[in-house]
């Protein structure tokens, strides 16, 4: 979908694509600068002062940097069609008991499946700190502001994708499985306020004399 079809339809009354989608944008985003900043790095003079093995590690980062941008858009579309089934589940025929156990089943299991597709986005955007932080230290050093913002990004990605798989969780009705996502999105939280806070430290020195 092109930007604006895919702004106009977010700004619509239309429940999906919503933050989930959002928020695997914000992922691609982070991606894309890092592939930026590592294109005006690599070939340049900064880079032929680097060791032959930081320069593998730079030129490494970029190809993970390119395939995680699209990977982040093919979890935009799947987080749109997890949602959607979500509805689907709710739309079904409750007229007996025999459909109501059948609708909860379906409900239950969709939530699980709506879930799954934020935390991966969490997952991959977690993921996606270790490659700005190389950017960040040996990438171009005009282009440090564009790894600030791709690091603003990398956190809002984490955030918005964790708030979505706790809403997902919050229909669930297995407590001991909510416990664990529970405590595993708030471990993922707190790593990535970790991260972003070092590389927000760097970015900052080398912007402020």
């Amino acid at each position: 979908m092109e930007m604006e079809s895919y702004i106009n339809e977010l700004a619509s009354n239309s429940p999906a694509p919503g933050g989930g989608s959002v928020s695997a944008l914000a992922g691609s985003l982070a991606n894309a600068l890092g592939t930026m900043v590592f294109n005006l790095t690599i070939g340049k003079k900064i880079f032929h002062t680097y060791e032959k093995n930081l320069q593998d590690i730079i030129t490494d980062s970029l190809q993970v940097v390119q395939a995680q941008r699209k990977e982040f858009l093919v979890l935009m579309d799947k987080d749109t069609e997890a949602f959607m089934k979500v509805m689907e589940a709710f739309k079904l025929p409750k007229s007996t008991e025999e459909e109501k156990e059948v609708r909860n089943q379906k409900i239950q299991e969709s939530y699980v499946s709506a879930l799954e597709v934020p935390y991966e986005v969490a997952k991959k955007a977690l993921k996606t700190y270790e490659y700005i932080l190389i950017a960040c230290k040996y990438g171009n050093k005009n282009a440090i502001s564009d790894v600030g913002v791709a690091t603003l990004m990398t956190a809002s990605s984490v955030e918005g994708a964790i708030l979505n798989v706790k809403i997902n969780l919050s229909g669930l009705k297995d407590e001991v499985y909510k416990n664990e996502m529970y405590m595993k999105c708030d471990e993922m939280l707190r790593e990535s306020e970790t991260k972003k806070a070092e590389i927000m430290k760097i970015v900052n020195s080398k912007i402020q004399p």
